[in-house]
This record gives structure tokens, C-alpha cells and sequence, in this order.
């Protein structure tokens, strides 16, 4: 009784199955019934991931190689503001011929299913610790609001009292630096 296969990341090789040197490209291009990724982002269900592969036949098995495009979203990890970014990752893993050395992914009923590789690449591939941009100040510890630069309202830090004096020198230094801007305006 053979097995039959069914999904969108399954990929018959009978036609290069034992036929080194021989080589298909293909493109697949679905729609994830499943989210992928945990954490700060992921890759929602629904998100389109497109995947273009070539699998060429060696004398171990099937090599497959290729790349995903997709789309993460989530949130920042300092201010919490909505994120999307694109996912490009290349893979290359080999389908290792039934009785071969042990591999972790194998041809199968002279199919390749490319599901848990690209899943397992795209995964992987997440960021850790998102951010909305490289600089992205976060959120204020005291208040929780978000800290924008671009407002120009930016809320200083409480100076420790220990250098409550060197603070006092650089208000001198500034009210220093304005003085002869407010004496020419009179």
C-alpha cells in the first residue's frame, strides 16, 4: 500500500529519482493555512509564502535548494508598535534515497515533502527581538508612553543625586551659550 501525499509543499521527482545530474526547478506559491513562528512575530496564516526551488537528482538522493519570500508581522519589542517586514531565506538540505545513511528528510513514495524545511527555515530566520526601527527608543519606564524622537518632546531621564553637580554645570554652560542670542534681540 503506498502512500499518497497531499499538500502543497509535496513535490513528485519520479522523473530524476536515481537520475544524477538531472535537475527541475519549480515555484510554489501558497497561502499558510497554519501561523508560523512564535513570539514577537511570526508568519500569520493566510500571509502568501512563495518558494522557488530546484531539485536536482545525486547519487544520495534528491538535493533541494532554494528560497522563500514571504512577510512577518508582530510587534516591536522596545515601543509595541505594529510591525510587517518581508522574509527571504535561502535552504539547501538533501532528500536522502529510501535505505541510504540516516537523514533527517528522505524521497518518499518518489515525492519530496519541503513543508518542515522551509517552515524550519522561515522560523528560524525570525527575528529575536523585533524593533520598528534600529533606533527605536522604546517606552517611557515611568509613564509607559511610547518615546518618539520625531515629536521633539522628549522627556529626560531623572538625574541620580549623585550627579545632581554636574548637572548644574552644563545648565551654567547652556544658559552660557544663550545669553548672547537673548542680549542681541534688546
Amino acid at each position: 500500500m503506498k502512500t499518497r501525499f497531499n499538500g502543497p509543499f509535496v513535490i513528485p521527482v519520479r522523473d530524476i529519482t536515481r537520475h544524477p545530474g538531472e535537475m527541475r526547478e519549480h515555484e510554489i506559491v501558497v497561502d499558510l493555512k497554519d501561523r508560523w513562528g512564535e513570539g514577537l512575530v511570526s508568519v500569520e496564516a493566510g500571509t502568501e509564502v512563495v518558494v522557488d526551488v530546484r531539485l536536482e537528482s545525486v547519487h544520495e538522493g534528491i538535493l533541494a535548494s532554494g528560497t522563500v519570500d514571504s512577510t512577518y508581522r508582530g510587534e516591536c519589542g522596545r515601543c509595541l508598535n505594529p510591525i510587517e517586514a518581508p522574509v527571504e531565506v535561502e535552504f539547501q538540505e538533501l532528500f536522502a534515497y529510501p535505505g541510504e545513511e540516516a537523514n533527517d528528510f528522505e524521497v518518499q513514495d518518489d515525492h519530496v515533502d519541503l513543508e518542515t524545511l522551509v517552515r524550519d527555515a522561515v522560523v528560524l530566520s525570525l527575528p529575536f527581538q523585533p524593533v520598528c526601527q534600529p533606533d527605536c527608543p522604546g517606552l517611557d519606564p515611568e509613564t509607559g508612553e511610547r518615546l518618539a524622537r520625531s515629536t521633539g518632546t522628549e522627556k529626560t531621564a531623572p538625574i541620580d543625586s549623585r550627579w545632581s553637580a554636574l548637572q548644574q554645570i552644563t545648565d551654567q554652560g547652556g544658559a552660557a551659550d544663550r545669553a548672547p542670542e537673548n542680549t542681541e534681540g534688546k
